[in-house]
């Protein structure tokens, strides 16, 4: 009883003694690195002491099955998407978190009941929701796109699209863009005729498309004129419209949403200090401080109230989530038990498909 007792108070307060110690971070740059370190990192070092080392990658989940592996872990916590973590886990290559150390909401629900629904994992804790959407620049495009249909569709609005460089997200959008229901998608793929399905319709605008592989390239892609649609992650399209005042809209028809989550790789030198930010990063208000910075979901319900308006002291942050009902009307909500069992073989596939 007096071990949980200090653990708890620890963590609840964390009145840590001032100290050398130091925590790597691993995240995905841009906006979204810089609504963490804001939300985060500075206010974790103020009340801890402890010194963030802030590194991006274009993937974090990427590097961490080479680094276990070689037993030379540099990466204290990484920011993943839910298949990676999920993977991860399974394959012995990240720390388990006891959802124990995770505080409860203000009003005292546990976090266990106040996180969403698959937010908490064996190996992972869920600090956003966000979504891949697509996106246009509206100085190039004549007229007004309004579904995932219009993006695969050239001769209406003609032009290069972005894409990322990967079958995930883009085998969903190109069935939900040749008519299957969001809630059919994973029925369809899961089968040899919907997996060639997804790919005829990706050859339909493959002469047309520009590859993207780092979540900065989008907004960029489109402002440069380079192309004139481009999936993209809905936060990064955010940013480089309200804050640097680029033309650019979201179209949320075929939005895919996701959780990113923060993980512990197996050996992390700074194993105690990682757990001690995951469990301040991810309390009810510093998850709802993150959505000041940057258009993504928090991932505890209590946050939800706590979100207001953007940096800029007018923005209304609440429209621009994924999760706002007004942009839920054709969403289609990541399967990462699928992708953990498939990736293997469409990422396969979608090379070979490339090389052609």
């Amino acid at each position: 009883m007096k071990k949980i007792l200090i653990l708890t108070t620890a963590l609840s307060g964390f009145a840590f003694a001032a100290s050398a110690a130091e925590v790597t971070v691993m995240s995905w740059g841009g906006a979204y690195t810089k609504s963490q370190v804001e939300a985060y990192h500075k206010p974790f070092t103020a009340e801890t002491g402890i010194t963030v080392n802030s590194v991006d990658a274009d993937n974090p989940g990427t590097p961490i099955k080479a680094q276990v592996e070689a037993g030379n872990v540099t990466i204290d916590v990484a920011d993943v998407e839910f298949s990676d973590a999920v993977r991860l886990c399974d394959e012995g290559l990240l720390e388990e978190i006891d959802p124990s150390i995770l505080p409860a909401a203000p009003d005292g629900t546990p976090a266990t009941e106040d996180f969403i629904d698959g937010a908490i994992q064996d190996c992972a804790v869920a600090n956003i929701v966000w979504s891949t959407v697509f996106a246009y620049n509206k100085d190039n495009v004549n007229g007004t796109p309004t579904s995932i249909a219009d993006f695969f569709d050239t001769t209406k609005y003609p032009g290069k699209r972005g894409l990322r460089k990967s079958a995930k997200a883009n085998l969903e959008m190109a069935l939900m863009a040749d008519g299957v229901p969001a809630d059919k998608v994973y029925e369809v793929l899961n089968t040899p005729e919907g997996v060639d399905r997804a790919f005829a319709k990706l050859d339909t605008i493959k002469g047309d498309i520009v590859w993207w592989e780092a979540g900065a390239q989008p907004p960029q892609l489109l402002a440069d004129g380079e192309v004139v649609m481009s999936t993209a992650y809905n936060g990064r399209i955010f940013n480089a419209a309200v804050a640097e005042s680029q033309p650019l809209e979201v179209v949320w028809d075929g939005q895919i949403l996701d959780f990113d989550l923060f993980v512990i790789p197996k050996g992390a030198p700074n194993k105690d200090e990682a757990m001690k930010f995951i469990a301040f990063s991810t309390d009810t208000k510093r998850l709802a401080d993150q959505a000041s910075y940057i258009s993504y979901g928090p991932a505890r319900k209590s946050s939800g109230a706590l979100v207001g308006l953007y940096q800029d002291g007018k923005t209304e942050m609440a429209p621009h989530m994924p999760t706002a009902k007004a942009n839920l009307a054709n969403a289609l909500v990541n399967n990462y038990e699928f992708w953990v069992d498939h990736d293997a073989e469409l990422n396969e596939r979608f090379n070979a498909w490339l090389a052609k």
